[in-house]
């Protein structure tokens, strides 16, 4: 008899069953993709954030530490220490080096130009643009065409083992210098190979590949800083231990976590007599980001569920309204309130079960398409969301059928047989 009391409630109102359902899929559909986006959207939102620029920067172990007494500086007057460039490809032999996306050392070194009949003291600055770095048997490209995309170049990127450079477009409108002409500098005759546009210091200055830095400044190998471009997690209370502090799980915990802490940490110790750092204005922003890019995900799908829940209550009153003779009947017949709520419990529970599962695959479509719109990639959903799927489009419907369905409850059957409940 229950069951046939569901079936003929869906088979003589079928209308009023396809709006509720249809509201159900709706809600759980947007609620879906706002699940599948938010459990990848970390990851896609941190390659977009990649475009910024680097986020980790390291320098030489000697340039953190001051010698004072009294107030007076006694370390030594000298142009800084150096990197050792044969031990950059380390860096991806750390643990998180499938989350180092590329790196960029840097080496300035101060040069005389002449073009033209004009002379200035400037500042060359020798990087890697695009080159081949191999370490063990992985071979990956890297250099400031990764790290700082932006940069634009007005004709072409110089190639590492070439002897050509690139003018920043202030300095060559000083030196009304164009593509192709020749540059003296220090007495090494060298060919602009582009005009370089970054909107900072570098429009002022010459970047080389870094052999010629190393050539002009007479230290084989040498590298100033490195700037790394990592995917990392936004920071948090743990993140900003100190892991001198830790030991045992926690330390293992804090290590394995990509924060832009422990990443910098891990690079500190790849790279012999050096410190890493993050870039907290970049880092710092990217957390942000994330994290209100994120609070707008959990108010939009809240948002749908609400209004499903909504659409679900005015559907249930009204089927209950219509149906309140027979409530009427089922208790003068001796039916409880368990027993009359238990009939519409069911029928919305098999109506959530069918939104949800409809909702679930139109979710998965929808999320995909937000992944190739926005990030240019796919979002994939894990089978595993559905059950969490379907537990909330139970909880939607409960929610919304929760008032009519008190209301049925209470109905006195005198009243409800005669048609004025």
């Amino acid at each position: 008899m229950f069951v046939r009391l569901v079936y003929e409630s869906f088979r003589r109102q079928k209308r009023r069953k396809l709006l509720a359902g249809a509201a159900i899929t709706l809600g759980v559909t947007v609620a879906t993709a706002m699940i599948a986006v938010a459990t990848d959207i970390g990851d896609k939102i941190n390659r977009e954030l990649r475009t910024i620029g680097a986020n980790l920067l390291v320098t030489p172990q000697e340039d953190t530490l001051d010698v004072e007494m009294g107030g007076v500086n006694l370390k030594p007057p000298s142009d800084g220490a150096y990197l050792n460039e044969a031990d950059l490809p380390k860096i991806k032999g750390t643990f998180w080096h499938n989350n180092i996306t590329a790196f960029a050392p840097m080496l300035p070194v101060n040069v005389h130009l002449q073009s033209d009949g004009k002379s200035d003291d400037v500042t060359l600055l020798g990087t890697y643009f695009a080159r081949r770095v191999a370490y063990g048997k992985e071979e990956f490209t890297t250099g400031v065409r990764s790290t700082f995309p932006w940069w634009k170049v007005s004709g072409a990127w110089p190639s590492d083992d070439s002897r050509d450079v690139l003018l920043g477009e202030r300095l060559a409108a000083q030196l009304s210098a164009k593509t192709g002409d020749k540059v003296s500098l220090s007495g090494r005759t060298l060919r602009v190979g582009g005009i370089l546009s970054t909107g900072g210091n570098e429009d002022d200055q010459i970047v080389a590949p870094i052999a010629l830095a190393q050539e002009i400044l007479g230290k084989p190998g040498a590298v100033r800083r490195v700037y790394v471009s990592a995917l990392t997690k936004p920071e948090d209370a743990f993140a900003r231990r100190d892991p001198k502090s830790m030991s045992g799980a926690v330390y293992d915990r804090w290590y394995c976590s990509p924060y832009p802490q422990s990443i910098a940490f891990q690079l500190a110790e790849a790279i012999p007599h050096s410190h890493a750092e993050q870039i907290r204005q970049v880092a710092q922003n990217e957390g942000a980001v994330l994290t209100r890019i994120e609070g707008l995900i959990f108010l939009i799908t809240l948002a749908a569920l609400f209004a499903s829940a909504l659409a679900v209550s005015a559907a249930m009153a009204t089927a209950i309204f219509e149906r309140r003779a027979e409530v009427g009947l089922m208790k003068a017949l001796g039916a409880g309130r368990v027993a009359v709520a238990s009939v519409f419990f069911a029928e919305a529970t098999l109506l959530a079960l069918i939104g949800g599962l409809v909702g679930f695959a139109a979710g998965g479509l929808l999320a995909r398409q937000i992944g190739r719109s926005i990030f240019n990639s796919q979002i994939a959903i894990a089978p595993v969301l559905l059950p969490v799927v379907l537990g909330i489009a139970v909880l939607v419907t409960f929610a919304g059928s929760a008032v009519a369905v008190r209301k049925a409850v209470r109905m006195d059957p005198v009243f409800a047989l005669r048609g004025d409940a």
